[in-house]
C-alpha cells in the first residue's frame, strides 16, 4: 500500500500551486503578453504543479513496485494501465508530460498561447488527477503500509 500520509501531503503541495494560478485572475492575456513576470509566474507554477504530479505518480509506482516509467510520459500509462484513472485521460496526462518537457528543455520555443491555454482552461486536469488518486487510494487495501525510514 502507499504511503497515504506522503500522498496526502504532495496532493495539498498541488493543491496550493493550482490555488495560486487560480488566484491569478488579474492576468489577461493583454497582461499576460506584455509582462514578463506574469509569463514567469504563470509557466512556474504550472511547471511546480506538473512536477508534483509526477512525484505523486513515481510515489504511486515505487510503492506498488510498477514497472519502472523509462519516461514521463510513460509514468501515466503505468497508472491508467493499473485502474488508478481512466484510459480515456491518458492524452491529457500524456500532454501534460509533453508539454512539462517544452517548458524544461525547449523554453525558447515555448508558445505563449499553449501556456496562457492550459492556464485559463485546463487547471481542472490537476483537480481530477487529485480525485483520481484520492479515489485509488480508497482502494489501495491490498497490502500492509510501508513507512518511511527516517
Amino acid at each position: 500500500m502507499v504511503n497515504h500520509e506522503i500522498i496526502l501531503r504532495k496532493i495539498a503541495k498541488l493543491k496550493e500551486h493550482v490555488s495560486q494560478l487560480r488566484q491569478a485572475d488579474d492576468i489577461t492575456w493583454e497582461k499576460y503578453q506584455g509582462s514578463i513576470r506574469d509569463r514567469a509566474f504563470v509557466e512556474r507554477y504550472i511547471h511546480l504543479a506538473i512536477q508534483t504530479v509526477f512525484d505523486i505518480a513515481n510515489h504511486i509506482i515505487s510503492y506498488q513496485c510498477w514497472k519502472e516509467p523509462e519516461t514521463y510520459r510513460e509514468i501515466f500509462s503505468i497508472l491508467a494501465s493499473n485502474g488508478v484513472f481512466p484510459h480515456e485521460k491518458l492524452p491529457d496526462y500524456q500532454n501534460m508530460a509533453s508539454f512539462r518537457n517544452m517548458l524544461v528543455h525547449h523554453y525558447e520555443k515555448v508558445e505563449d498561447e499553449v501556456v496562457f491555454g492550459i492556464f485559463k482552461n485546463r487547471l481542472e486536469d490537476f483537480d481530477l488527477f487529485q480525485e483520481f488518486v484520492l479515489a485509488y487510494l480508497k482502494k489501495d487495501k491490498n497490502a500492509p503500509e510501508r513507512t518511511e525510514q527516517a
